[in-house]
């Protein structure tokens, strides 16, 4: 199956947007014309469970990634993502090596990951609303934790559409469809030498927060880059400022690979 995806823009270098956990594609609105104006074919796709992208059967997230650039043709392309969709990049950037040209990072997760106290005790709240039918109150959760101070009453809105989509998208799949954790190592992550973007919101979660630091220390080109004004999800928050991050970031990458 193919994801869902749009196309966007023209010109040799293509960029993937992988979407966070609260989120689909519709999240990169505010970042999709600047990177096409920029000079980028820019992708941004509904992974497995997310938006457009129905859960159809058991399946590995950076692997549909994987099978949606060989159905496009792109060979290599730098990768954009956000919170759950920046783990998955880092999955495929470890698995696919000659297939990324440049990572961008924000509010990162990480491969084996795991939880705080205080982010289990949130995970076990949302899952008790959850199986208790609230969904309405689950989604709430999520969006007043994750959207930071910035965040308009716009960007809270389609939050809580995708977050509600996602929760039913994914609490109608069949257990047996869930997916499979490729388990890609701190050594292998180590070995990804492309220029990487890590950045993170001084109003995030700590466990983000912890997560850019290790990052910062573990890729060999990473850049870290604290965003006073940002919560979770920058690209919500402050769509026009995060455009001009990801649109600097990869004029520089691709600077310093051009010569």
């Amino acid at each position: 199956m193919t994801l869902s995806h749009d196309l966007a823009g023209q010109g040799p270098s293509t960029v993937v947007l992988l979407h966070s956990g609260v989120c689909d594609r519709r999240m990169w609105d505010g970042q999709l014309p600047a990177l096409a104006e920029a000079g980028h074919r820019v992708v941004r796709c509904d992974l497995r469970g997310f938006g457009d992208t129905p859960v159809d059967a058991r399946h590995t997230h950076a692997e549909d990634v994987r099978d949606l650039l060989d159905h496009l043709g792109v060979d290599r392309a730098a990768v954009v993502g956000s919170s759950f969709g920046g783990r998955v990049a880092l999955e495929f950037a470890a698995r696919h090596p000659g297939r990324v040209s440049a990572l961008a990072l924000l509010a990162s997760g990480i491969p084996g990951m795991q939880p705080s106290e205080e982010l289990r005790a949130w995970g076990d709240r949302e899952d008790a609303m959850l199986d208790a039918g609230h969904l309405d109150a689950a989604v709430e959760l999520n969006v007043d934790t994750w959207l930071g101070p910035e965040a308009d009453e716009a960007a809270r809105a389609l939050v809580r559409e995708m977050q509600r989509h996602a929760f039913e998208v994914q609490l109608a799949a069949p257990e047996e469809f869930g997916p499979v954790d490729p388990g890609v190592t701190p050594d292998e992550l180590a070995r990804i030498e492309v220029p990487a973007l890590v950045a993170v919101g001084a109003h995030d979660v700590p466990d983000f927060r912890a997560v850019a630091d290790r990052l910062a220390g573990l890729l060999p080109a990473a850049r870290r880059i604290d965003l006073d004004w940002a919560g979770h999800l920058p690209a919500l928050e402050r769509p026009d400022e995060t455009a001009r991050l990801l649109v600097d970031f990869l004029t520089e990458a691709y600077a310093a690979a051009w010569h």
